[in-house]
């Protein structure tokens, strides 16, 4: 069992930044972060994994989000920058999954409970 809290969600103009964190109660090869907006689908939005050295991103948030991990704090965090009103979602972390198929959220075994994020004007 992997217990996953998320933290950082909030409130931002267009623009702006967020960093959003997430504990992990363990370590697991594969960590990612998903969204999922109103009337929506949930989304793939970025994996981690050998320890931070391969990384992957949705096309839509390629150069404005960062995936890495505090591996001493078994923490994953999210950097998102350059936020526009597409990115309002709830976003969720997510560990353990096959690397086939990983942006298929069906693949992975854990979540975490999400946290809202809101760019608006």
């Amino acid at each position: 069992q992997v217990q996953l809290v998320e933290s950082g969600g909030g409130l931002v103009h267009p623009g702006g930044s967020l960093r959003l964190s997430c504990a992990a109660s363990r370590r697991t090869f594969i960590l990612g972060w998903f969204r999922q907006a109103p009337g929506k689908e949930r989304e793939f939005v970025a994996a981690l994994w050998r320890s931070g050295y391969n990384t992957d991103y949705a096309e839509s948030v390629k150069g404005r989000f960062t995936i890495s991990e505090d591996i001493a704090r078994n923490t994953l965090h999210l950097q998102m920058n350059s936020l526009e009103p597409e990115d309002t979602a709830i976003y969720t972390c997510a560990a353990d999954a096959p690397l086939q198929g990983y942006t298929d959220y069906h693949k992975w075994n854990y979540w975490g409970q999400g946290t809202q994020v809101t760019v608006s004007s």
